[in-house]
């Protein structure tokens, strides 16, 4: 277990990384009831707060704006040795390229994706060549933590004998300048506040509003309201929209354009989100997280969080 002076270069490593713009990096737990416990937890909420609002501040529906970057890359032999990698993922790991390469795969793991890692490869082993996904966290040479699905692609090399496995971490992000140049083209135009229809996907003519500036920044007051009170039961959309200072019909189709989700699919997001944030990073009891935000039965919300995240808040808490 690292001593204080390690985990106060963990902790700034994070601060630094934070500082860069990365937010995906976390620092692990350990079982010290301490000052810089409490420091790590708080930073590691607080890196998964930033790194989900900025999704939610671009205003914007996810719908072709996304973009996929590939973080890191790997080629595997038939041993699950690296052979090749990118350069992205010598930044991430903190290591250099000579040192990754002939290093097994599994030596950047933390024990619980090892043990996962371990029965992926045999799958992939009986099986011969096939596709798979698998959630793993890498530890860096700075000891921090990055968690995300990896694309698993097992092949034969050409002469059909020798078997390679392609690794691929792929983070999803928007690009805050396309968003924001869509946003002004298809939305508003600012200068003359001139009402703009959105534009829609091709599809049937369906009757949709038309939006200005100060509709848009009612249905971000919305969401704001949401996000501020996960824990209560919002009021119908006639009178959230009333509380907003607009109507149902703006409020319902304005909230599908921006978001991408309606109002009602909105908040069981956001609710599902934050409670994974106290499961992973408190020792809150996981009923008491369950009322927390929002959920009337600890039964209903394991039900819901494990269709959401594919394990229940149960399975996550025992493996953080």
């Amino acid at each position: 277990m690292p001593d204080k002076e390690d985990r106060m270069q963990q902790i700034l490593r994070m601060l630094l990384e934070m500082a860069n713009g990365n937010f995906f990096f976390r620092l692990e737990r350990s079982d010290r009831e301490d000052n810089l416990e409490a420091m790590s937890v708080i930073l590691n909420m607080l890196a998964e707060e930033i790194q989900e609002s900025l999704v939610n501040q671009m205003h914007i529906r996810p719908r072709g704006t996304t973009k996929h970057i590939v973080q890191m890359c790997f080629l595997l032999d038939g041993q699950a040795i690296i052979k090749m990698t990118n350069q992205k993922a010598c930044t991430i790991l903190a290591d250099t390229y000579s040192n990754i390469i002939d290093r097994p795969f599994e030596s950047y793991l933390t024990k619980d994706s090892r043990d996962i890692w371990t029965r992926t490869w045999k799958r992939l082993n009986n099986k011969g060549g096939c596709d798979t996904s698998a959630l793993l966290t890498f530890r860096t040479n700075e000891n921090l933590l990055v968690s995300d699905n990896c694309y698993i692609t097992s092949f034969k090399g050409i002469d059909n004998a020798t078997k390679q496995t392609l690794v691929t971490i792929i983070h999803q992000t928007k690009g805050a300048y396309e968003l924001e140049k869509e946003l002004k083209k298809s939305i508003v135009n600012f200068k003359s506040n001139k009402q703009i229809p959105f534009k829609r996907d091709a599809g049937p003519k369906t009757s949709r509003p038309t939006l200005r500036s100060d509709d848009l920044n009612k249905i971000r007051n919305g969401q704001d309201f949401i996000m501020n009170n996960l824990e209560k039961d919002i009021p119908n959309l006639k009178d959230l929209a009333l509380l907003l200072g607009t109507n149902e019909f703006k409020l319902k189709h304005g909230f599908k354009e921006l978001y991408g989700v309606s109002v009602h699919q909105f908040l069981i997001r956001e609710r599902l989100r934050k409670a994974k944030m106290l499961v992973q990073y408190s020792s809150i009891p996981l009923k008491t997280i369950a009322f927390m935000v929002g959920f009337k039965t600890n039964s209903y919300f394991s039900k819901t969080f494990s269709k959401k995240y594919g394990y229940t808040p149960s399975e996550l808490r025992k493996k953080s």
